[in-house]
């Protein structure tokens, strides 16, 4: 079997490699609605930024500006997404032949490394408050904490009213949310500021919301970084898929098997199928891909089936796929990846 380093079907193979059926399948987010609910989320929070930091160095108020930094990654994770949605609607073409589908992906995983260092810096910063607190206008804090509550809410409702298959749109969805925790935990701390005089929980707010950053920022780099390694998507075990792909009517043996995440919300799956000789390969092929489409979830699906011994002796015509596979003597694919799936009990 030839194909990419990927183990993806090259053009040069023998046997019938066909493309799943791909109607109906939607890629990516709409592209105009999302636009527009994600460019009134971005204002909404670019405009409330910049009043708060203003605010946070007048109040000395190091949790304002923690908020407000984790704002600004908030708005390059929306900026981030419209761009990679303009870049993404791009057909495919020429050496780029997925189209620019995972430039979501790299902003994604920029806007959680932005989350990472951010949080390292206010983490000291926050440390270094508790150990030696500044004097802190709690009325300013308290009073800009509860209009970014209400300006996070009608950023979260205006995302939410976008397409979050997109890792993109849902990180932001995330952000946000997480700001909205962050800036309850500021009102908290305003409020006992002014009730109790105790400066340092402008401070202990400040950690909060960096572990809240941490938490979203991880999850993020995480995420992303499954995509860029070809990881199959979570919560998919390939060996099920494999022995499940094995088990079916006339299927002697699968190997090659590969299952991986184009971009957000796009699965897709190769594999070298051998199917039992003289039976109806193609028929086979539709019956897979309609049962990886119906059980999986998989409809971008490459699959090379080929006859079992059909380069071999003619012998081997009109037996079982389980003595097929036990009468051949040679292995299809000089380099095989992964573990090879055979009809009934074995070891991966």
């Amino acid at each position: 079997m030839t194909g990419d380093e990927h183990g993806r079907p090259g053009s040069d193979h023998a046997g019938h490699v066909e493309e799943g059926d791909h109607a109906g399948h939607a890629h990516g987010v709409a592209a105009d609605a999302d636009r527009r609910w994600l460019v009134t989320a971005l204002a909404l929070i670019v405009a409330f930024m910049a009043a708060e930091v203003s605010v946070g160095f007048l109040a000395h108020s190091l949790a304002l500006i923690s908020d407000a930094a984790h704002m600004l990654t908030d708005a390059a994770s929306i900026a981030l997404a419209l761009t990679a949605m303009r870049l993404a609607a791009r057909p495919a073409r020429g050496t780029y032949t997925y189209g620019l589908k995972r430039t979501e992906i790299l902003s994604a995983q920029a806007n959680g490394i932005t989350l990472l260092v951010l949080s390292a810096w206010l983490g000291y910063e926050a440390i270094r408050r508790l150990i030696a607190p500044p004097a802190v206008t709690g009325v300013l804090v308290l009073v800009t904490a509860l209009a970014g509550v209400a300006v996070n809410l009608a950023a979260t409702w205006a995302i939410s009213r976008a397409n979050r298959t997109s890792l993109n749109v849902e990180g932001a969805y995330q952000h946000i949310l997480t700001d909205l925790f962050g800036f309850i935990a500021t009102a908290i701390a305003g409020a006992v500021i002014i009730a109790t005089g105790f400066g340092r929980a402008d401070a202990i707010a400040s950690l909060v919301v960096v572990v809240l950053m941490v938490r979203a920022g991880t999850g993020l780099v995480q995420e992303s970084g499954r995509i860029f390694l070809e990881a199959a998507p979570a919560g998919t075990d390939p060996d099920t898929i494999g022995d499940r792909l094995a088990a079916a009517d006339d299927v002697a043996e699968v190997h090659d098997l590969h299952v991986w995440t184009i971009t957000s919300g796009q699965p897709a799956l190769s594999a070298h199928v051998l199917v039992a000789p003289g039976c109806d390969c193609h028929g086979v092929r539709r019956a897979l891909q309609r049962m990886l489409r119906e059980e999986y979830q998989i409809t971008h699906a490459t699959l090379q089936v080929d006859h079992l011994g059909e380069d071999q002796d003619a012998g081997l015509l009109h037996v079982t796929r389980r003595e097929a596979v036990e009468a051949s003597q040679e292995p299809c694919c000089e380099d095989p990846h992964g573990p090879v799936h055979l009809p009934g009990p074995h070891e991966h």
